[in-house]
């Protein structure tokens, strides 16, 4: 199975870094989020990647392209003008990067890049922006097991407040930072049967909107519940967060 990874939007809530590089190339632990998300796929067997480029794409090309060079050692003979890569132990992908448009939306970008993808087989789906402890095979599999076009990944976002249990004026209880309101969201990883992109008009279409509750509304969108770790990098305290669980060698999604 293929893997679409969205790429392309503009991170303005965290411009703060976005305004040099595209959000997907914000580093996390010297690292970008977009190499962790790959790891996680990548952990489960998936190594074949469409990345749907827009905004300041070409520094997510430039990446790629010098991968070998920047995580390698190497010898370079000035005299015959030659270079030689010691091989070390480099990561399994594939990876196709299709300029799908400054502009154009997420849905948009999704039928850009349909020629890249199998006819005949589902593929993944989801944001350069989010990681996850999350089983991807189990995903896969329940979507096979399901017969229906899409599979959205259900999770609980994250407490940002703590919270007062008040009776009378009295606080009962005090909760850290919990969980939401028990409401579940759209986690960003998708599993999706190609004909869904049929349902996407033009690069104006925004995947969330019409597709997404037109596949509700059909009953064509089943959910995976994921009640592990989940959490969006769209603010420079989010960012932040993810830095330091990494640093701590407990970062949940490590792979």
């Amino acid at each position: 199975m293929k893997t679409v990874i969205l790429a392309g939007g503009l991170g303005t809530r965290i411009s703060e870094e976005s305004h040099l590089k595209p959000k997907p190339m914000i580093e996390i632990g010297g690292r970008p989020i977009l190499w962790h998300i790959m790891k996680l796929y990548s952990h489960y067997g998936f190594n074949d990647f469409v990345i749907c480029l827009g905004y300041k794409g070409y520094v997510v090309k430039e990446y790629f392209a010098n991968y070998v060079l920047h995580n390698a050692d190497l010898t370079v003979d000035l005299a015959a003008g030659s270079l030689e890569y010691h091989a070390r132990n480099h990561e399994p992908w594939r990876v196709t990067l299709v300029d799908t448009g400054e502009e154009t939306m997420t849905g948009g970008r999704l039928k850009r890049v349909a020629r890249y993808l199998d006819p005949d087989e589902p593929f993944f789906m989801t944001y350069g922006d989010g990681v996850a402890d999350l089983d991807l095979r189990q995903v896969a599999d329940f979507h096979r097991s399901h017969g229906r076009d899409a599979t959205v990944t259900a999770v609980v976002p994250p407490g940002r407040y703590g919270a007062l249990d008040i009776v009378d004026g009295q606080v009962q209880r005090f909760v850290e930072k919990p969980p939401g309101d028990n409401g579940l969201i759209n986690g960003g990883f998708f599993v999706l049967n190609p004909r869904v992109i049929d349902r996407v008009a033009d690069d104006a279409t925004i995947w969330e909107q019409e597709p997404l509750t037109g596949l509700a509304a059909d009953g064509q969108l089943m959910a995976f519940r994921h009640t592990g770790f989940w959490a969006p990098m769209d603010t420079l305290r989010d960012k932040n967060i993810l830095e330091g669980l990494w640093a701590s060698g407990e970062a949940p999604w490590r792979r």
